[in-house]
């Protein structure tokens, strides 16, 4: 055990190579501009939704457009199966590159697409069937680049490494929030619900094909490469998939319910949540938002080299058990005030760093190189879809319906069994990967 414990030492102190740097930076980067473009839809979604679903009273339209976010997410559980089937036996670099060009190519068709006033029903079809594309690409995205990273990583630094997949969800989501801050404060707010907002959409869209430029220069991994020839002659990844792994298929939607909640909560939908509960100014909320966001951004590296030390487990049980605790003094507290708002939203993120710095190290650990893109993908997206995609949904209907009081008892079961599923799962850092 001193051997190995001197090994793992060791081996942390040699810096990263030139190309393991380089695989970090592209994957992350990929992630970044591929989450801005995702987010973006729920950052303007109270901007656009009256062009796309017009109605009577406001919330109905917001509620329209909120069920299409919800909609994107159905596409996320089979973007899993088929993207992360194609990085098994493609490539990992060949499924981060389509994924990021899905991604972006449909932000360019959002930020195009004529209103219902032009061109009526056909309007909300593009846009139903372009956030589809989108919840396909990011279905596939998590699992292709958490396997990048982690296949990447030397062993004893999984953690960290790993921990640079959700630092990128972070950052799109800042960069979103950054757009949202920048247009909103430099564009009137009646020209932002007249095209601003598209405005918004053909920026994240560009960048998104920069992303995947930087993303095809990089070299495939090396675990992928030795399985590489085996891969023609065995079974789908998928079949493969739920009929020899289901346990630990079923053990990453357990271990991402509680995260995927969280995450959406504090990190996407609280600038319009904020807005539409107190009263406090959208540009507030984003300028919260971004507080918020930087303090993650130093957190999860941090938490990622942590779970490195001390494991995965009493990371992930202190988020869970922190957020299932913090669940109704943040939304009882919260008010039309940016600096009560702002802590708030800073301690939910704080507590959900310690999900998103582990998640990806985790759950690719679960699996062999031949299924792992797949095997992260597509249990990810599902948990994602259950438990982050109906959140803006239900929180805006129970709203609607007089129940906004009880929203941090669904918050609080839902960690609460996170952190019963943590509590029994197997201990996965220092784990012999192939």
């Amino acid at each position: 055990m001193n051997t190995a414990l001197s090994n793992a030492t060791v081996e942390a102190s040699i810096p990263f190579t030139r190309e393991q740097k380089k695989a970090i930076a592209a994957a992350t980067l990929g992630t970044i501009v591929e989450f801005a473009d995702w987010i973006i839809y729920a950052t303007f979604a109270s901007l656009f939704s009256r062009h796309f679903f017009p109605a009577h009273n406001e919330k109905i339209s917001l509620l329209s457009a909120f069920a299409v976010f919800a909609v994107g997410f159905v596409m996320r559980p089979i973007g899993g199966a088929v993207l992360g089937a194609y990085a098994d036996r493609h490539g990992r670099k060949n499924g981060l590159a389509l994924s990021v060009a899905l991604m972006a190519g449909s932000s360019l068709v959002i930020a195009a697409c004529p209103g219902y006033a032009a061109i009526g029903m056909v309007a909300p079809i593009i846009l139903v069937v372009a956030r589809l594309v989108q919840g396909f690409a990011a279905g596939g995205e998590f699992g292709s680049a958490s396997t990048f990273l982690i296949e990447s990583s030397a062993p004893s630094r999984r953690g960290f490494t790993g921990s640079w997949q959700h630092f990128a969800v972070n950052a799109g989501v800042l960069v979103a929030a950054m757009i949202g801050y920048v247009l909103t404060s430099c564009i009137s707010e009646q020209s932002m619900a007249s095209w601003g907002w598209r405005l918004a959409f053909a920026i994240a869209g560009l960048m998104g094909f920069v992303a995947l430029w930087v993303r095809l220069s990089v070299s495939e991994t090396e675990a992928f490469k030795k399985t590489a020839g085996s891969h023609q002659h065995r079974r789908h990844p998928f079949l493969v998939l739920v009929g020899e792994h289901r346990r630990a298929a079923l053990r990453v939607i357990g271990i991402a319910m509680a995260g995927n909640l969280s995450v959406y909560l504090w990190l996407v939908l609280f600038p319009t949540f904020a807005h539409m509960r107190t009263g406090l100014p959208l540009r507030d909320g984003f300028s919260a938002s971004v507080i918020s966001i930087v303090v993650s951004l130093v957190a999860i590296p941090f938490f990622g080299k942590l779970s490195d030390r001390i494991g995965r487990r009493p990371v992930l049980l202190a988020f869970a058990g922190g957020s299932a605790v913090f669940a109704w003094p943040s939304l009882h507290f919260l008010a039309n005030d940016f600096w009560t708002d702002t802590v708030i939203v800073t301690i939910g993120m704080l507590l959900s760093s310690g999900f998103t710095a582990t998640c990806a190290a985790v759950m690719a650990e679960q699996f062999p190189a031949e299924i792992r893109a797949t095997g992260v993908a597509l249990p990810y997206a599902i948990s994602a879809t259950l438990f982050g995609g109906t959140l803006p949904y239900i929180v805006t209907a129970m709203s609607n319906a007089g129940f906004s009081d009880y929203i941090w008892v669904y918050i609080a079961v839902v960690c609460a069994v996170g952190f019963c599923v943590y509590a029994v799962m197997p201990e996965t850092k220092g784990k012999v990967l192939d």
